[in-house]
Protein backbone atom coordinates (compact mmCIF):
# COMPACT_ATOMS: atom_id res chain seq x y z
CA UNK A 1 0.00 0.00 0.00
CA UNK A 2 1.26 3.45 -0.85
CA UNK A 3 2.94 5.58 2.17
CA UNK A 4 2.60 8.98 2.47
CA UNK A 5 5.72 10.51 2.28
CA UNK A 6 5.62 14.70 2.81
CA UNK A 7 8.06 16.78 2.58
CA UNK A 8 9.83 19.13 5.79
CA UNK A 9 11.52 22.32 3.88
CA UNK A 10 9.61 24.82 4.94
CA UNK A 11 5.80 26.11 6.25
CA UNK A 12 4.65 26.91 2.15
CA UNK A 13 5.29 22.97 1.76
CA UNK A 14 3.05 20.25 1.79
CA UNK A 15 3.18 19.65 5.15
CA UNK A 16 3.53 23.19 6.65
CA UNK A 17 1.39 22.14 9.68
CA UNK A 18 3.77 20.72 11.93
CA UNK A 19 6.33 22.38 10.74
CA UNK A 20 5.24 25.61 11.36
CA UNK A 21 4.27 24.20 14.87
CA UNK A 22 7.71 23.35 15.82
CA UNK A 23 9.25 26.56 14.30
CA UNK A 24 6.55 29.21 15.88
CA UNK A 25 4.96 27.83 19.06
CA UNK A 26 7.13 30.13 21.28
CA UNK A 27 6.24 33.29 18.86
CA UNK A 28 2.81 32.41 18.91
CA UNK A 29 2.34 31.20 22.74
CA UNK A 30 -1.03 29.05 22.32
CA UNK A 31 -1.99 26.02 20.84
CA UNK A 32 -3.69 28.52 18.08
CA UNK A 33 -1.93 28.61 14.64
CA UNK A 34 -3.21 30.40 12.07
CA UNK A 35 -6.94 30.67 10.62
CA UNK A 36 -7.67 27.70 8.58
CA UNK A 37 -11.48 27.12 7.27
CA UNK A 38 -15.32 26.57 8.00
CA UNK A 39 -15.32 23.25 10.15
CA UNK A 40 -18.95 22.91 9.63
CA UNK A 41 -22.60 25.00 8.59
CA UNK A 42 -22.30 27.92 10.77
CA UNK A 43 -19.19 27.33 13.05
CA UNK A 44 -16.02 29.17 12.06
CA UNK A 45 -13.22 28.31 14.90
CA UNK A 46 -11.34 31.78 15.28
CA UNK A 47 -8.13 30.16 14.88
CA UNK A 48 -6.91 26.91 13.81
CA UNK A 49 -6.08 24.40 16.43
CA UNK A 50 -3.99 21.26 16.90
CA UNK A 51 -5.98 18.83 15.19
CA UNK A 52 -6.31 15.29 15.66
CA UNK A 53 -7.25 11.91 14.10
CA UNK A 54 -7.78 8.37 15.86
CA UNK A 55 -7.46 5.08 14.89
CA UNK A 56 -9.47 2.88 16.66
CA UNK A 57 -12.79 3.87 17.36
CA UNK A 58 -13.41 1.56 19.63
CA UNK A 59 -13.85 1.78 23.87
CA UNK A 60 -10.66 3.22 24.71
CA UNK A 61 -10.80 5.42 21.20
CA UNK A 62 -14.01 6.90 23.17
CA UNK A 63 -12.79 7.44 26.01
CA UNK A 64 -9.48 8.76 24.84
CA UNK A 65 -11.87 11.53 22.52
CA UNK A 66 -13.29 12.49 26.07
CA UNK A 67 -10.29 13.42 27.32
CA UNK A 68 -8.91 15.28 24.42
CA UNK A 69 -12.25 17.08 23.78
CA UNK A 70 -12.85 17.89 27.21
CA UNK A 71 -9.43 18.74 29.07
CA UNK A 72 -7.89 19.99 25.97
CA UNK A 73 -8.23 22.58 23.22
CA UNK A 74 -7.10 19.99 20.23
CA UNK A 75 -10.32 19.30 17.50
CA UNK A 76 -10.88 15.85 17.02
CA UNK A 77 -11.19 15.71 12.97
CA UNK A 78 -10.71 12.62 11.57
CA UNK A 79 -10.73 8.70 12.68
CA UNK A 80 -10.72 5.23 11.26
CA UNK A 81 -11.61 1.72 12.26
CA UNK A 82 -12.45 -1.51 10.06
CA UNK A 83 -16.31 -1.31 11.66
CA UNK A 84 -18.30 0.35 9.77
CA UNK A 85 -20.90 0.73 12.76
CA UNK A 86 -17.91 1.62 14.77
CA UNK A 87 -17.36 4.39 12.50
CA UNK A 88 -20.66 6.02 12.39
CA UNK A 89 -20.81 5.54 15.85
CA UNK A 90 -17.49 7.55 16.85
CA UNK A 91 -19.02 10.58 14.70
CA UNK A 92 -22.19 10.48 16.30
CA UNK A 93 -20.03 10.50 19.84
CA UNK A 94 -17.42 13.53 18.92
CA UNK A 95 -20.23 15.72 17.96
CA UNK A 96 -21.69 14.74 20.96
CA UNK A 97 -19.10 15.47 23.25
CA UNK A 98 -18.71 18.63 21.03
CA UNK A 99 -21.99 20.01 21.86
CA UNK A 100 -22.41 18.83 25.48
CA UNK A 101 -18.67 19.69 26.75
CA UNK A 102 -18.06 22.89 24.19
CA UNK A 103 -21.37 24.17 23.60
CA UNK A 104 -20.78 23.40 19.66
CA UNK A 105 -24.08 21.53 18.09
CA UNK A 106 -23.50 22.26 15.10
CA UNK A 107 -19.71 21.02 15.06
CA UNK A 108 -19.09 19.17 11.87
CA UNK A 109 -15.82 19.16 11.36
CA UNK A 110 -15.21 15.09 11.97
CA UNK A 111 -14.39 12.47 8.70
CA UNK A 112 -14.23 8.77 9.09
CA UNK A 113 -12.30 6.25 6.95
CA UNK A 114 -11.88 2.74 6.57
CA UNK A 115 -8.77 2.55 5.68
CA UNK A 116 -6.16 4.61 7.86
CA UNK A 117 -3.60 5.35 5.17
CA UNK A 118 -6.43 7.88 3.99
CA UNK A 119 -6.85 9.59 6.94
CA UNK A 120 -2.84 9.96 7.07
CA UNK A 121 -2.58 11.32 3.59
CA UNK A 122 -4.65 14.49 5.11
CA UNK A 123 -2.30 17.55 6.00
CA UNK A 124 -4.46 18.99 8.56
CA UNK A 125 -3.91 16.51 10.46
CA UNK A 126 -0.83 17.41 13.22
CA UNK A 127 -1.48 14.32 15.66
CA UNK A 128 -2.77 10.51 15.83
CA UNK A 129 -4.07 8.89 18.50
CA UNK A 130 -3.18 4.88 18.15
CA UNK A 131 -6.06 2.79 19.97
CA UNK A 132 -6.30 -0.09 18.36
CA UNK A 133 -5.52 -3.48 19.95
CA UNK A 134 -2.08 -4.01 20.67
CA UNK A 135 -0.87 -6.24 17.64
CA UNK A 136 -1.39 -2.84 15.35
CA UNK A 137 0.39 -0.49 17.39
CA UNK A 138 3.88 -0.48 15.59
CA UNK A 139 3.09 -0.56 12.18
CA UNK A 140 0.12 2.29 12.52
CA UNK A 141 2.16 4.34 14.60
CA UNK A 142 5.09 4.17 12.78
CA UNK A 143 3.02 4.88 9.56
CA UNK A 144 1.87 8.04 11.41
CA UNK A 145 5.48 9.19 11.78
CA UNK A 146 6.24 8.45 7.97
CA UNK A 147 3.40 10.67 7.28
CA UNK A 148 4.56 13.18 9.60
CA UNK A 149 2.50 12.84 12.14
CA UNK A 150 3.15 13.14 15.74
CA UNK A 151 1.77 10.31 17.95
CA UNK A 152 -0.14 9.08 21.39
CA UNK A 153 -0.22 5.47 21.61
CA UNK A 154 -2.26 3.31 23.91
CA UNK A 155 -0.52 0.83 26.50
CA UNK A 156 0.85 -1.58 26.40
CA UNK A 157 3.24 -0.11 23.41
CA UNK A 158 3.51 -3.16 21.67
CA UNK A 159 3.09 -7.14 22.08
CA UNK A 160 6.25 -8.25 20.74
CA UNK A 161 9.95 -6.46 22.11
CA UNK A 162 11.05 -6.11 18.51
CA UNK A 163 7.95 -4.00 17.82
CA UNK A 164 8.87 -1.51 20.64
CA UNK A 165 12.92 -1.72 18.85
CA UNK A 166 11.23 -0.78 15.50
CA UNK A 167 8.84 2.56 17.07
CA UNK A 168 12.09 3.49 18.96
CA UNK A 169 14.05 3.69 16.38
CA UNK A 170 11.42 5.51 14.24
CA UNK A 171 10.51 7.80 16.59
CA UNK A 172 14.33 9.19 16.79
CA UNK A 173 14.07 8.57 12.53
CA UNK A 174 11.18 10.59 12.02
CA UNK A 175 11.85 13.51 14.85
CA UNK A 176 8.22 12.19 16.75
CA UNK A 177 6.73 13.81 19.77
CA UNK A 178 5.50 10.36 21.12
CA UNK A 179 2.92 9.88 24.28
CA UNK A 180 2.60 6.48 25.53
CA UNK A 181 -0.89 6.39 26.70
CA UNK A 182 -0.03 5.41 30.71
CA UNK A 183 -1.42 8.33 31.80
CA UNK A 184 -0.83 7.17 35.65
CA UNK A 185 2.71 8.91 35.70
CA UNK A 186 0.60 12.23 35.79
CA UNK A 187 -1.69 10.66 38.57
CA UNK A 188 -0.69 12.82 41.31
CA UNK A 189 -1.06 9.60 43.64
CA UNK A 190 1.94 8.21 41.83
CA UNK A 191 3.87 11.43 41.87
CA UNK A 192 3.76 10.98 45.78
CA UNK A 193 4.49 7.49 45.54
CA UNK A 194 7.69 8.31 43.38
CA UNK A 195 8.48 11.34 45.65
CA UNK A 196 8.37 8.85 48.66
CA UNK A 197 10.65 6.03 46.86
CA UNK A 198 13.57 8.19 45.49
CA UNK A 199 13.71 10.62 48.67
CA UNK A 200 14.58 7.31 50.68
CA UNK A 201 11.72 7.75 52.95
CA UNK A 202 10.98 3.94 52.58
CA UNK A 203 15.27 3.29 53.40
CA UNK A 204 17.15 0.90 50.92
CA UNK A 205 14.27 -0.29 48.53
CA UNK A 206 14.70 -4.34 48.73
CA UNK A 207 11.61 -5.86 47.04
CA UNK A 208 8.68 -4.49 45.20
CA UNK A 209 5.42 -6.90 45.09
CA UNK A 210 3.27 -6.08 41.80
CA UNK A 211 0.01 -7.70 41.41
CA UNK A 212 -1.98 -7.39 37.69
CA UNK A 213 -3.25 -9.99 35.87
CA UNK A 214 -2.34 -13.23 34.42
CA UNK A 215 -0.31 -14.07 31.08
CA UNK A 216 -1.43 -14.45 28.00
CA UNK A 217 -2.83 -17.53 26.54
CA UNK A 218 -3.04 -19.06 22.61
CA UNK A 219 -6.45 -17.86 21.15
CA UNK A 220 -8.88 -20.12 22.09
CA UNK A 221 -12.37 -18.63 21.38
CA UNK A 222 -15.48 -20.35 19.92
CA UNK A 223 -15.44 -19.42 16.37
CA UNK A 224 -18.97 -17.46 15.39
CA UNK A 225 -20.68 -16.74 12.04
CA UNK A 226 -18.61 -13.05 10.97
CA UNK A 227 -21.16 -10.38 11.19
CA UNK A 228 -21.71 -7.48 8.02
CA UNK A 229 -19.66 -4.62 8.38
CA UNK A 230 -16.27 -5.49 9.24
CA UNK A 231 -13.44 -5.61 7.31
CA UNK A 232 -12.30 -8.74 9.44
CA UNK A 233 -9.09 -9.00 7.42
CA UNK A 234 -7.27 -5.87 8.10
CA UNK A 235 -8.95 -6.41 11.64
CA UNK A 236 -6.80 -9.04 12.12
CA UNK A 237 -3.86 -7.26 10.08
CA UNK A 238 -0.23 -8.41 11.13
CA UNK A 239 -1.65 -11.24 13.37
CA UNK A 240 -2.66 -14.60 12.50
CA UNK A 241 -6.16 -14.70 10.54
CA UNK A 242 -8.01 -15.60 13.46
CA UNK A 243 -11.51 -17.07 13.79
CA UNK A 244 -14.10 -14.24 14.44
CA UNK A 245 -16.11 -14.32 18.07
CA UNK A 246 -17.67 -11.49 19.15
CA UNK A 247 -15.37 -11.06 22.27
CA UNK A 248 -12.14 -9.87 20.92
CA UNK A 249 -14.36 -7.82 18.42
CA UNK A 250 -17.47 -6.72 19.41
CA UNK A 251 -20.03 -4.80 16.68
CA UNK A 252 -20.53 -1.94 19.22
CA UNK A 253 -18.91 -0.21 22.08
CA UNK A 254 -20.34 -1.82 25.30
CA UNK A 255 -17.05 -3.26 26.72
CA UNK A 256 -13.63 -4.31 26.91
CA UNK A 257 -13.34 -6.90 24.73
CA UNK A 258 -10.83 -9.44 25.29
CA UNK A 259 -8.34 -9.47 22.52
CA UNK A 260 -6.18 -8.79 25.66
CA UNK A 261 -6.28 -12.16 26.39
CA UNK A 262 -4.19 -13.35 23.80
CA UNK A 263 -0.93 -14.06 22.41
CA UNK A 264 -1.95 -12.96 18.99
CA UNK A 265 -3.06 -9.89 19.76
CA UNK A 266 -2.08 -8.95 23.50
CA UNK A 267 -0.17 -9.94 26.00
CA UNK A 268 -2.95 -11.09 28.80
CA UNK A 269 -3.69 -8.95 31.38
CA UNK A 270 -0.28 -9.48 32.91
CA UNK A 271 0.37 -6.78 30.06
CA UNK A 272 -3.01 -4.81 30.07
CA UNK A 273 -2.33 -4.17 33.68
CA UNK A 274 1.14 -4.47 33.87
CA UNK A 275 1.82 -2.04 31.45
CA UNK A 276 0.70 0.58 34.03
CA UNK A 277 1.90 -1.10 37.29
CA UNK A 278 5.43 -2.87 35.88
CA UNK A 279 5.52 1.49 35.15
CA UNK A 280 5.40 2.49 38.48
CA UNK A 281 8.40 0.31 39.48
CA UNK A 282 9.95 0.97 36.93
CA UNK A 283 9.45 5.48 37.15
CA UNK A 284 10.05 4.86 40.97
CA UNK A 285 13.43 2.84 40.91
CA UNK A 286 14.75 5.48 37.77
CA UNK A 287 14.69 1.71 35.67
CA UNK A 288 13.29 4.07 32.36
CA UNK A 289 16.22 3.16 30.21
CA UNK A 290 16.71 -0.61 31.72
CA UNK A 291 14.73 -3.42 33.25
CA UNK A 292 15.04 -6.44 35.24
CA UNK A 293 18.23 -8.74 33.96
CA UNK A 294 16.92 -11.87 35.60
CA UNK A 295 13.26 -13.84 35.20
CA UNK A 296 13.01 -16.79 37.54
CA UNK A 297 9.38 -18.22 36.45
CA UNK A 298 7.34 -20.63 39.23
CA UNK A 299 8.04 -24.33 39.15
CA UNK A 300 4.74 -24.98 38.47
CA UNK A 301 3.29 -25.21 34.64
CA UNK A 302 0.14 -23.71 34.98
CA UNK A 303 0.92 -21.41 37.75
CA UNK A 304 -0.18 -17.74 36.75
CA UNK A 305 1.63 -15.66 39.55
CA UNK A 306 5.11 -16.21 41.32
CA UNK A 307 7.45 -14.85 38.14
CA UNK A 308 10.36 -13.13 40.01
CA UNK A 309 12.37 -10.67 38.62
CA UNK A 310 15.58 -9.28 39.74
CA UNK A 311 17.11 -5.61 38.86
CA UNK A 312 21.43 -5.64 38.60
CA UNK A 313 21.15 -3.43 41.79
CA UNK A 314 19.46 -7.25 43.62
CA UNK A 315 16.29 -5.25 44.15
CA UNK A 316 13.42 -7.91 43.53
CA UNK A 317 10.56 -7.52 41.71
CA UNK A 318 7.94 -10.05 42.07
CA UNK A 319 4.61 -11.13 40.43
CA UNK A 320 2.37 -11.91 42.91
CA UNK A 321 -1.14 -11.34 44.66
CA UNK A 322 -0.69 -9.54 47.95
CA UNK A 323 -4.75 -9.42 48.60
CA UNK A 324 -5.41 -5.64 47.44
CA UNK A 325 -6.16 -5.63 44.24
CA UNK A 326 -4.37 -4.28 41.03
CA UNK A 327 -1.72 -2.50 42.93
CA UNK A 328 2.69 -1.96 43.92
CA UNK A 329 4.06 -2.79 47.86
CA UNK A 330 7.50 -1.13 48.26
CA UNK A 331 9.20 -3.18 50.70
CA UNK A 332 12.59 -0.90 51.95
CA UNK A 333 14.08 -0.99 54.97
CA UNK A 334 12.65 2.02 57.28
CA UNK A 335 9.10 1.26 55.76
CA UNK A 336 6.42 -0.23 53.29
CA UNK A 337 4.27 1.55 50.99
CA UNK A 338 1.40 0.15 48.91
CA UNK A 339 -0.09 2.41 46.07
CA UNK A 340 -2.63 1.56 43.49
CA UNK A 341 -5.64 4.09 41.63
CA UNK A 342 -7.70 4.07 45.01
CA UNK A 343 -5.03 4.28 47.82
CA UNK A 344 -1.94 5.64 48.91
CA UNK A 345 -0.94 3.94 52.48
CA UNK A 346 2.46 3.62 54.01
CA UNK A 347 3.64 1.75 57.13
CA UNK A 348 4.45 3.33 59.38
CA UNK A 349 1.64 5.97 57.88
CA UNK A 350 4.11 8.63 59.43
CA UNK A 351 6.50 8.16 56.27
CA UNK A 352 3.13 9.54 54.58
CA UNK A 353 1.51 11.71 57.03
CA UNK A 354 3.85 12.97 59.72
CA UNK A 355 1.21 14.17 61.75
CA UNK A 356 -2.25 13.01 61.90
CA UNK A 357 -4.91 14.11 58.82
CA UNK A 358 -8.51 13.23 58.55
CA UNK A 359 -10.22 11.57 56.00
CA UNK A 360 -6.90 10.55 54.22
CA UNK A 361 -8.81 9.46 50.99
CA UNK A 362 -9.53 12.93 50.26
CA UNK A 363 -5.65 13.64 49.58
CA UNK A 364 -3.82 13.25 46.01
CA UNK A 365 -6.69 13.13 43.75
CA UNK A 366 -5.57 14.95 41.31
CA UNK A 367 -5.06 13.34 37.97
CA UNK A 368 -3.00 15.99 36.32
CA UNK A 369 -3.50 16.11 32.06
CA UNK A 370 -1.41 13.40 30.80
CA UNK A 371 -2.95 14.47 26.89
CA UNK A 372 -2.44 18.49 27.39
CA UNK A 373 1.53 17.31 28.15
CA UNK A 374 1.18 15.79 24.65
CA UNK A 375 -0.02 18.70 22.51
CA UNK A 376 2.54 21.26 24.74
CA UNK A 377 5.39 18.90 23.95
CA UNK A 378 4.17 19.07 20.08
CA UNK A 379 4.69 22.76 20.40
CA UNK A 380 7.98 22.65 22.21
CA UNK A 381 9.52 19.88 20.29
CA UNK A 382 10.45 18.29 23.74
CA UNK A 383 9.75 14.77 25.12
CA UNK A 384 6.50 14.04 26.73
CA UNK A 385 5.99 12.61 30.49
CA UNK A 386 5.76 9.67 28.37
CA UNK A 387 8.04 8.69 25.64
CA UNK A 388 8.71 6.21 23.54
CA UNK A 389 11.44 4.58 25.39
CA UNK A 390 9.41 4.51 28.52
CA UNK A 391 6.62 2.75 27.08
CA UNK A 392 8.79 0.38 25.18
CA UNK A 393 10.89 -0.82 28.44
CA UNK A 394 7.78 -1.57 30.42
CA UNK A 395 6.37 -3.54 27.28
CA UNK A 396 9.57 -5.55 27.47
CA UNK A 397 8.91 -6.67 30.99
CA UNK A 398 5.67 -7.62 30.07
CA UNK A 399 6.74 -9.18 27.30
CA UNK A 400 9.80 -10.86 28.81
CA UNK A 401 7.47 -11.76 31.59
CA UNK A 402 5.12 -13.96 29.37
CA UNK A 403 8.11 -15.67 27.83
CA UNK A 404 9.11 -16.53 31.00
CA UNK A 405 6.00 -17.75 31.92
CA UNK A 406 5.47 -19.67 29.04
CA UNK A 407 9.09 -21.27 28.43
CA UNK A 408 8.88 -21.82 32.37
CA UNK A 409 12.67 -21.71 32.89
CA UNK A 410 14.96 -19.20 34.31
CA UNK A 411 15.90 -16.12 31.54
CA UNK A 412 18.70 -13.68 31.83
CA UNK A 413 18.30 -10.62 29.77
CA UNK A 414 21.00 -8.14 29.33
CA UNK A 415 18.66 -4.71 28.71
CA UNK A 416 21.44 -2.69 26.82
CA UNK A 417 21.54 -5.08 23.72
CA UNK A 418 18.17 -6.26 24.32
CA UNK A 419 18.54 -10.18 23.94
CA UNK A 420 18.39 -12.88 26.10
CA UNK A 421 21.65 -14.21 27.24
CA UNK A 422 22.82 -17.50 25.93
CA UNK A 423 18.89 -18.51 25.02
CA UNK A 424 18.06 -19.27 21.39
CA UNK A 425 14.23 -20.35 21.74
CA UNK A 426 13.69 -17.43 24.20
CA UNK A 427 15.25 -14.92 21.84
CA UNK A 428 13.39 -16.39 18.71
CA UNK A 429 10.22 -15.22 20.60
CA UNK A 430 11.69 -11.64 20.65
CA UNK A 431 9.91 -11.07 17.07
CA UNK A 432 7.39 -12.71 15.29
CA UNK A 433 6.54 -12.67 11.49
CA UNK A 434 3.71 -10.67 10.56
CA UNK A 435 1.23 -11.83 8.46
CA UNK A 436 0.97 -10.73 4.79
CA UNK A 437 -2.53 -9.08 5.20
CA UNK A 438 -2.69 -6.25 2.47
CA UNK A 439 -2.72 -9.16 -0.31
CA UNK A 440 -5.69 -11.27 1.05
Amino acid sequence: MKKNNPSKSSFLDKNSRRKFIKNCAFTLGAISIIPRHVMGKGFTPPSDKINLGVIGLGKQGHILANNFITHTEAQIVAGSDVWNTKRDGFKMHVKKLYAEKKNLPSYNGIETYLDYQEMLQRKDIDGVIVSTPDHWHKIQSIDAMKAGKDVYCEKPLTNTIDDGIQMTKAVAKYNTVFQTGSMQRSWEIFRKAKEIVETGKLGEIKKVLVNVGDPAVSYNLPEESLPDGIDWNKWCGPAPLLTYNHRIAPKEVSFYPDWRDFTETGGGILSDWGAHMFDIVQWCLHMDNSGPVTYIPPTEKSAVRGLKMKYDNGIEMVHEDFGRGWAVRFIGTEGSMDVSRQFLETTPSTILFPKPVSNPEKYFKDRGNHYQNWLDCMKTRQKTICPVEVGHRTASICNIANIAYDLGRTLEWDPKKEKFIKDKEANKMIKREDREYETL
